[in-house]
């Protein structure tokens, strides 16, 4: 149910003993899955804006994409070994494209041989099926890129020389003309 934690308490002699959520859920309570799928495939939503700046409609990549997601991770981390099994489940599944939003931290970035990610994309590469992966968060300094095995298309945030321009308008009625660049 929307809004429900799910928590279950146990008593025993009228004493707490256990508080917990559920092990396995699908649910996405962080938000990440949900937000990178809607990027892939979000379906059209017009007069989107930045706070009334750049109005237009926003849309995904691929938004008539049909999505499978497999939850791989938790609030706790990502398993390796559940790693390997969603991208063996997607790939029995028969998708076309892997989109992995989850790596490493820069700093310590497994060999190729050890790390799942790497691992999984080639099985799935060897299958037919292309593997997208973010690029991380840690940039832009030298050396950051994660999930660069050869084999994974990798993919980078970046910004733009755009200028977002509007007036600021104070209580006093003073009024300023102000710049956002991203």
């Amino acid at each position: 149910m929307e809004g429900s934690d799910f928590s279950t308490e146990r008593t025993y002699n009228d004493n707490k003993t256990h508080s917990s959520k559920p092990k396995g859920s699908p649910r996405d309570t962080v938000g990440h899955g949900t937000h990178t799928a809607s990027i892939a495939a979000g379906s059209p939503v017009a007069n989107a804006s930045y706070y009334g700046l750049a109005r237009g409609t926003a849309k995904g990549g691929a938004p008539s994409a049909r999505i499978a997601v497999y939850k791989a991770c938790s609030e706790d981390g990502c398993s390796g070994s559940t790693l390997l099994k969603a991208i063996d489940d997607a790939i029995a599944d028969g998708v076309d494209f892997i989109s992995i939003s989850i790596g490493m931290s820069s700093t310590f970035q497994a060999d190729f041989l050890e790390d799942p990610i790497a691992i999984g994309a080639f099985h799935a590469q060897e299958k037919g099926v292309t593997v997208v992966c973010s690029a991380g968060n840690e940039g832009p300094q030298l050396n950051t890129v994660v999930n660069s095995a050869p084999w994974i298309f990798t993919a980078a945030a970046s910004n733009i020389d755009r200028d977002f321009q509007s007036t600021l308008v104070l209580g006093d009625g003073r009024t300023f003309k102000v710049s956002l660049k991203l």
